[in-house]
């Protein structure tokens, strides 16, 4: 092989290496550290967010919340989702991890990126579009697409 084609394959391969991690977002380290929520419950058996919910904020999205829903590029929110399970004064197992995060590339989702995770921290698959974003546009396209609000932290 020539080395122009080997120095070509390897540089495909590095660049499709970065594309693929830039794909699939990772789950902050120590986000459960950041500004936990009060513990919110949704007893709707037919919405997708039914259990008991902790938001986490970081910092940059602390900073969104007390400036009424605007936030600034790379603001993390994780959401983690329990089961109930009878008592819904009780946490039930862990079942879903969400992140969003303020990403102007991400155009089709308003300027965030949404990912989802299963209680292991490994990407859950879904469509960020159809399963996030069509809810977060009808429901809080006035404050930034983030459903939640500085009510539900204790600032």
């Amino acid at each position: 092989m020539k080395p122009t084609v080997l120095l070509l394959s390897a540089f495909l391969l590095c660049l499709a290496a970065v594309t693929s991690e830039a794909a699939s977002p990772v789950l902050p380290k120590g986000y459960t550290t950041w500004k936990k929520s009060v513990r919110k419950v949704v007893t709707d058996k037919n919405s997708l967010f039914y259990g008991i919910h902790y938001i986490y904020a970081d910092k940059k999205a602390e900073k969104g919340y007390l400036a009424g829903n605007r936030f600034d590029e790379g603001s993390r929110i994780v959401v983690e989702s329990f089961a109930i399970k009878g008592n819904p004064a009780v946490d039930g197992p862990k079942n879903m991890i969400v992140l969003m995060k303020k990403d102007k590339r991400e155009r089709a989702t308003g300027g965030w990126l949404f990912a989802g995770f299963g209680v292991d921290g490994k990407p859950s698959g879904l469509d960020p579009v159809t399963t996030c974003f069509s809810c977060h546009l009808k429901d809080a396209a006035q404050r930034d697409f983030v459903i939640s609000t500085k009510k539900d932290f204790k600032f």
